[in-house]
């Protein structure tokens, strides 16, 4: 398969959400035919590739018969058939990130495993596989159950405060992990290409919606001492260069109360603890993903401002073809950047868009992010 050096280079990517539609505006600087597989022929990617191909990105068939003749495959989900990968990289596709490391990431337990096995701090754990194991674990208790696998946008989670709690628990192989006292929780972006360079990105802090348990807003740079900052990013890097993995990677972190960083999950693609590299940064996440599989040098990460990131999701009580409700109202919010994702369909608490507030007083920046949370609401 061809290298890239010409415009006739195809890209192709698993999955057809905001990730995806994000990456293809960078694709289109450089002037890469994008090619998309997802199972919604609304999928946000629809009507903004040159391919777009109705299929599942779990099923091997789907993604064996998409991926022959393209030069390059990568993912913006990382719940997508590996074995296809596999296959279409022993017949000459590039595949990254590396199928194999997409495996071990789908998999919680696995990622534990790895963590434990290079001592990257993270939270105790042990792995269970059904909802009767939790009761010889009671004494572990309180603890957060997480699904192995298939758990995303706090999917998959749940916390077990006693026993009382187990007849709600899954029942299905899962990692029952220590409470950590949270002080906060961070992300950190690092990036490695083929040549092993590496970057990372200045260290956020995440805030959650507690009825979703997702991200709601974050803010760059995290409001944490210059050191902890320095040791988040060495623990990314540490992370990455173990790994060996090439393309983008998010590796979000708790800091617990006695101060300690604890690695808590890894994303393998473009993530929403980096939309406001858009603005905020010289290089975005989506062109330094890029970079990083196209093994071209890596791009400069500096922040031209302080940025707040505001996730738009669907309010509560709506569902259906999706409205917008005082979008005027924020368009003439200074330093604000929109963005919506194409979705037709709301429902309470999906992901419809975010806004990128840019102000050098990160506290203007969150009173501005608060603010277009009370005056914008997508309905139905």
């Amino acid at each position: 398969m061809e290298k890239f050096s010409s415009a006739n280079f195809k890209l192709g990517i698993l999955g057809g959400g905001q990730l995806g539609k994000m990456l293809i505006q960078s694709a289109m600087d450089f002037g890469i035919e994008v090619h998309v597989l997802d199972p919604d022929d609304q999928a946000s990617c629809s009507a903004y590739c040159k391919n777009f191909k109705v299929g599942s990105f779990v099923s091997y068939e789907d993604v064996y018969a998409f991926g022959k003749g393209l030069d390059l495959l990568t993912i913006e989900i990382e719940h997508v058939n590996v074995e296809a990968l596999k296959k279409l990289r022993g017949e000459g596709v590039q595949v990254f990130p590396q199928p194999e490391l997409i495996e071990l990431i789908q998999d919680k337990g696995l990622q534990k495993d790895f963590f434990a096995a290079h001592r990257i701090p993270t939270a105790p754990y042990i792995k269970i596989t059904n909802r009767q194991e939790l009761e010889q674990h009671a004494e572990r208790f309180p603890a957060v159950q997480k699904l192995r696998k298939s758990g995303y946008d706090g999917k998959g989670v749940y916390k077990i405060g006693s026993r009382d709690d187990l007849p709600r628990a899954f029942n299905a192989p899962s990692i029952l992990e220590d409470q950590v006292d949270v002080e906060k929780e961070l992300a950190v972006l690092v990036a490695r290409n083929e040549d092993g360079q590496t970057v990372t990105y200045d260290v956020v802090e995440m805030r959650f919606n507690a009825a979703a348990n997702l991200v709601e807003l974050l803010s760059a740079p995290a409001q944490i001492s210059g050191e902890m900052a320095q040791e988040a990013r060495r623990i990314a890097v540490d992370v990455i260069e173990k790994l060996g993995l090439v393309g983008i990677l998010a590796v979000e972190m708790f800091v617990a109360k006695d101060g300690k960083l604890l690695v808590n999950e890894l994303a393998p693609r473009p993530h929403n603890s980096g939309h406001h590299t858009i603005e905020a940064c010289v290089t975005s996440q989506y062109e330094q993903h890029l970079r990083a599989i196209l093994n071209l040098p890596l791009g400069d990460t500096h922040m031209y401002s302080n940025a707040v990131m505001v996730n738009l999701l669907g309010a509560t009580g709506y569902t259906g073809d999706a409205r917008y409700d005082g979008f005027k109202n924020i368009a003439g919010i200074q330093g604000a950047h929109i963005h919506l994702y194409s979705k037709k369909k709301t429902k309470p608490f999906r992901k419809m868009g975010h806004v990128t507030v840019l102000d050098d007083d990160l506290q203007k920046a969150l009173e501005k992010a608060r603010s277009i949370q009370e005056q914008f609401k997508i309905i139905a």
